[in-house]
């Protein structure tokens, strides 16, 4: 078993799964005017990718033991070539949802195993590891949205830029093909599928769940959105969210000195505080002050994924790979509901805004350079940053959360 290429290969497996976030991120507005969707409708399409990873943690998780972590793998190099060619291939809505979802699986169903997979190969150092590995879910945003910026700058589509995540997909599967897999954490520390659902039922554990619903959320919503709603705002959207996602990434490479400081519900405190300030901050800025609005937003969503495993699989052990998918799977599902009323509020914020007699056809089809079109993008605007705001209020419940988790914490753990 070559561990270390086990890891690289979940790395550039992860940077598949998060290209795919940038570019749906950057392909949003072209959406809506090749199919003819209102902003709600390419939330609910983006929101699949969301509830499909859901789907794959959920099922996958559990087989991870029955299967082998080998067999979720090449489920999930399957259905990421299936959804990325059913996408460039789309002819409307209902086929766009199903690439998405599609896709979403095969996300899913990487995280549901290399989680477990990374786990296992470092017992001693798991949230350390952990972190380094997500590095690159930020750092495969920041490669999907230069791209993004760079083949749109030279004039190809939306569809020739999915056609890039081919690349990484081939590599991750020549990588891990032919490769022995270890067996899990908690199958080999003789821990029963008994207990391991009994464990997932623990209070304690439920709480980190219900966390983890509002840390995804706070991650994850805004950075669907922002390449859309900053672009009219003063800045490219796209390079707002590449920023972030670079300082995410920088972040998560260094998390160990974080961990050994400030141990993990610490790590979480600091997190909310920073992503509600950043995510006000930003409702507030225009033109480059939003770059550094979005520097603190990204200090403090940095290591809020990571962390939520890594401190789970630590205090949790019993949940095993079960538990792992159980919070990835819910920080998913909470983001596909949050994206459509993230697009709710953009399109009440845009309709609350147009003047008497105005429609959103009529402004968005305006002439570049006229009024009505300067218009139209101060009206997305405002409602854009609006909107970012709004989301500020989901980490401002977990920072009282947290503030109690680090408390309790200050006691004895309770014995396994």
């Amino acid at each position: 078993m070559n561990a270390q290429r086990l890891f690289a290969a979940s790395c550039v497996a992860l940077i598949v799964t998060a290209m795919s976030f940038a570019l749906r991120g950057a392909a949003a507005g072209e959406w809506a005017l090749q199919f003819h969707l209102t902003h709600e409708q390419v939330g609910w399409i983006n929101g699949t990718a969301f509830w499909g990873f859901t789907l794959a943690m959920v099922f996958g998780g559990p087989l991870c033991d029955a299967l082998g972590l080998g067999r979720i793998v090449a489920l999930a190099w399957i259905g990421h070539l299936v959804g990325i060619l059913l996408t460039i291939f789309a002819w409307n809505y209902a086929s766009l949802y199903a690439g998405t979802l599609i896709f979403g699986i095969a996300n899913g169903s990487v995280e549901a195993a290399c989680n477990p997979l990374i786990a296992t190969l470092y017992p001693t150092d798991k949230t350390t590891r952990l972190n380094h590995f997500h590095v690159w879910f930020p750092g495969g945003i920041v490669i999907g949205g230069l791209l993004a910026f760079a083949l749109g700058r030279a004039g190809l589509g939306w569809q020739v830029q999915f056609g890039s995540m081919l690349v990484p997909l081939a590599i991750y599967g020549v990588m891990f093909r032919g490769q022995a897999f270890p067996r899990t954490e908690r199958v080999t520390s003789g821990v029963s599928t008994g207990a391991m659902f009994a464990a997932c039922v623990r209070p304690a554990f439920l709480l980190m769940v219900a966390c983890m619903l509002l840390t995804a959320s706070t991650e994850l919503g805004p950075g669907q959105w922002i390449p859309n709603i900053l672009t009219n705002a003063g800045v490219s959207g796209i390079l707002v969210l590449v920023w972030i996602t670079g300082l995410m990434a920088v972040g998560r490479q260094f998390a160990g000195v974080f961990v050994h400081r400030l141990s993990p519900p610490g790590m979480l405190l600091l997190s909310a505080i920073l992503s509600g300030f950043g995510l006000y901050a930003m409702s507030q800025a225009t033109g480059a002050m939003l770059f550094g609005a979005a520097t603190v937003f990204a200090l403090g969503v940095c290591f809020f994924w990571p962390t939520m495993l890594g401190f789970v699989s630590e205090r949790f052990p019993q949940t095993g790979a079960l538990g792992l998918a159980i919070m990835g799977g819910a920080g998913m599902l909470s983001v596909s509901f949050v994206l459509p009323v993230i697009g709710r509020y953009f399109d009440n914020g845009i309709a609350a805004r147009l003047g008497a007699g105005q429609t959103v056809d009529s402004l968005a089809a305006a002439a570049p350079g006229s009024a009505a079109a300067a218009q139209w993008m101060q009206i997305q605007a405002a409602a854009g940053l609006e909107t970012l705001g709004r989301v500020a209020l989901l980490p401002a419940v977990l920072t009282v959360v947290f503030l109690l988790l680090l408390l309790a914490n200050r006691k004895p753990a309770p014995a396994k």
